[in-house]
């Protein structure tokens, strides 16, 4: 007895990992701006500031390089300094800026989605709304 090969499936095979991370990237450009900056330039500059981190946290502590990208701590205060003052200075420029930019990118979208419409088109909706409603359907048992 000789096994015959499976007939082969009605469709395409489905899309490989790469494709589909391929197709992903070139589909950011439908996302929102803020969702724009953040996958193609934003994700470079905050793995900037974790790397900036993640060096400082082995090289003079964890808890001194949070004091220091925190500005609780000075970096001349901390050993080697020669890492220390870029992450001082990456707390205290860059991660306030991209909060500021990502609130004030969230504010705005929000005051754009209830932006002022003309008063005749609310006053027209306002009389659809305060219009009495018809009769009830009827049942159709004749009950």
């Amino acid at each position: 007895m000789s096994h015959a090969p499976a007939p082969p499936s009605g469709g395409p095979p489905p899309p490989g990992r790469r494709h589909r991370l391929r197709a992903w990237w070139a589909d950011r450009h439908a996302l929102p701006r803020f969702g724009y900056w953040l996958v193609s330039r934003g994700a470079m500059v905050l793995a900037a500031c974790a790397t900036l981190y993640l060096l400082n946290g082995f090289l003079i502590g964890w808890a001194n390089a949070y004091d220091v990208m925190a500005g609780i701590t000075s970096p001349s205060n901390v050993h080697p300094q020669w890492c220390a003052w870029p992450l001082a200075l990456t707390g205290w420029a860059a991660i306030p800026a991209i909060i500021g930019a990502a609130a004030g990118y969230v504010i705005t979208e929000q005051i754009q989605a209830h932006h002022a419409r003309e008063l005749s088109d609310v006053l027209d909706e306002l009389r659809r709304l305060a219009e009495l409603p018809g009769p009830p359907p009827s049942s159709g048992n004749g009950a």
